[in-house]
């Protein structure tokens, strides 16, 4: 096997785990009437996806010191189809619950080995990978409601999970065979000092955490209230402005290939400063635009702009990083950058039952 085989495994692992972590909310009105439990309980069963997608990072972090990248993947495959079968048969909240934290869990395994091993596979070219890796990241998040309606229309909700376990079990045995007949690259097995690499390269963790933090936290209250705002302000009907949020997430699919593919070609520092300059400027144009069609372009430049974010950093520090610290000083970033940005991209809200905030819950959920 050669190794663009294996990443074309990678980046449909990568599908999945995404596909895992979004499943939930168009499911939340099912799964009440399911098991007769509140608004705030389906919330809370949404919100654990994101804790447990968020809590594996350090230690993950700390476990590629000691184990190859390719075994923590299939590891993530593997949580990934039981977790799934769990909630296919769960007969209780509390165990779909459970389901749902160990979904999580998967997919936050899974992209803190699985970056710094693209990145590895391709020390060439790393952005046009990240960025091709991401894009197919950002499909499940746009695709998941309308595959997941469909799903449900023909069968319940029970049987998107089992599709789910069914796909992923089958992935996983494929990304096995993949990997046991791939050259794999030598490049991390120096990685050995979590701690010290994390001191080493602080500053470049810095420079993602401030990028990503603070363009998150606007983005996270944009997406949030964009519905409302459209309906309140713009006079929009309630179906135009979930058009147009579908259109704000839509945007990111391109946006991941372009911006790896510029990333890969042109100095990443300016690039992250003109991608955020260009998310304000759309900001300000949002206040003053007028009618369907202007919002309507407005919201694909903006989903476009704040897009393009997450592949330019990933490619920044990925690439940054040398050899002997790439995936613990990538999964300190990931940590603290979860915590500074807890909604990154690719989380679409539901649009009938909000997931109790983090007040709240007393947690943070993250990307």
């Amino acid at each position: 096997m050669t190794r663009r085989q294996l990443f074309g495994t990678l980046c449909s692992m990568v599908f999945l785990v995404n596909l895992a972590r979004v499943l939930f909310s168009p499911l939340l009105e099912p799964l009440k009437t399911t098991f007769g439990v509140t608004d705030a309980t389906v919330g809370l069963l949404a919100t654990l996806v994101w804790i447990g997608s968020a809590s594996p990072r350090l230690p993950v972090g700390y476990l590629l010191t000691r184990v190859p990248r390719h075994y923590v993947v299939i590891t993530s495959g593997t949580v990934l189809t039981a977790a799934a079968g769990l909630s296919a048969t769960a007969n209780t909240i509390e165990w779909l619950m459970v389901g749902a934290f160990c979904l999580g869990v998967s997919s936050g395994t899974y992209f803190i080995a699985a970056n710094p091993l693209v990145t590895e596979l391709f020390p060439e070219r790393v952005g046009d990978m990240i960025g091709i890796h991401g894009m197919s990241s950002q499909a499940a998040a746009v695709i998941a409601a309308p595959l997941v309606g469909g799903v449900v229309l023909v069968g319940s909700w029970r049987l998107a999970f089992s599709l789910l376990a069914v796909v992923g079990g089958l992935t996983t045995i494929a990304l096995l065979g993949t990997i046991s007949t791939t050259d794999l690259p030598s490049a991390g097995t120096t990685d050995r000092h979590f701690i010290r690499a994390a001191r080493r390269q602080w500053r470049l963790i810095l420079v993602g955490v401030v990028f990503v933090g603070v363009t998150g936290f606007v983005w996270q209250g944009v997406f949030n209230f964009y519905v409302t705002y459209l309906i309140t302000a713009k006079s929009l009907s309630q179906p135009a402005a979930q058009g147009l949020l579908t259109v704000l997430f839509g945007a990111g699919v391109p946006a991941f290939l372009i911006t790896g593919y510029l990333a890969q070609r042109l100095p990443n520092a300016p690039l992250m400063f003109a991608i955020c300059g260009a998310f304000a400027c759309c900001l300000l144009l949002l206040t003053v635009a007028s009618g369907y069609l202007a919002l309507f372009v407005v919201s694909a430049v903006l989903g476009y702009a704040i897009h393009c974010l997450f592949p330019i950093i990933d490619t920044f520090l990925l690439s940054s990083f040398p050899d002997k610290s790439r995936a613990s000083a990538y999964a300190v970033y990931g940590k603290f950058e979860a915590k500074a940005s807890p909604f990154r991209a690719g989380m679409k809200p539901t649009n009938s039952i909000q997931p109790p905030t983090m007040a709240e819950t007393g947690f943070q959920r993250n990307l």
